[in-house]
């Protein structure tokens, strides 16, 4: 693949600038993290990810995978609330930074590059992902449909979305696939769905 500045790509062109963001009150928790150009909503926290971090459904203890971890602020909050987590991204700048966040904060968490589920081969209990819309609905739907052969027996998958630009017809396909979705929250416009494995 060509290196470009799409954050969705594997590698990046653009010069490589470190920052770090504070982030307060994030499901009750206040860090600062390591982020850098090149990689998804680096200047400060999106609207999405601040509605998924808010609503995401875990416990203690459950397998979770961030699918396009992106710093790893996800990942992060799930493992503070005791998830065994695993964070991926097809960016390795965004690898490479959510890596340094993991050690940096002492979080028990493993970082792999991966597109989509190239390289990841375990099942998880939980899959949050806040889906690059802009790379086009045909890799959202293919995140959706690859994700339920990732999950446990009763696990679940919860994504967050714009519910009027794209989130209306994620739903729908994750309703086709696991042949149920709820919604869990909203925040500005975002829609927090979740789809469970029932077997």
């Amino acid at each position: 693949m060509k290196a470009t500045n799409h954050y969705f790509s594997d590698k990046q062109k653009g010069e490589f600038k470190l920052y770090k963001m504070m982030l307060r009150n994030v499901r009750g928790f206040s860090f600062e993290l390591f982020t850098a150009s090149g990689i998804f909503s680096w200047r400060k926290l999106d609207n999405g990810t601040k509605a998924l971090a808010k609503y995401i459904m875990i416990e203690e203890g459950d397998s979770v995978l961030d699918l396009g971890c992106g710093n790893g602020i996800i990942g992060i909050v799930a493992a503070k609330l005791g998830a065994d987590v695993t964070m991926s991204d097809v960016n390795q700048r965004a690898v490479k930074i959510a890596g340094m966040n993991v050690k940096n904060l002492s979080i028990r968490a493993k970082v792999v590059q991966s597109d989509l589920f190239s390289k990841i081969n375990e099942k998880f209990d939980v899959i949050v992902s806040n889906p690059p819309i802009s790379a086009g609905l045909e890799l959202c739907f293919r995140l959706i449909i690859e994700s339920k052969g990732h999950l446990n027996p009763s696990g679940s998958l919860q994504i967050v979305a714009r519910h009027k630009i794209a989130g209306k017809r994620m739903m729908e396909k994750m309703q086709e696939v696991f042949g149920n979705c709820q919604v869990i929250g909203k925040a500005g416009g975002f829609w927090v769905y979740k789809s469970e494995n029932k077997v």
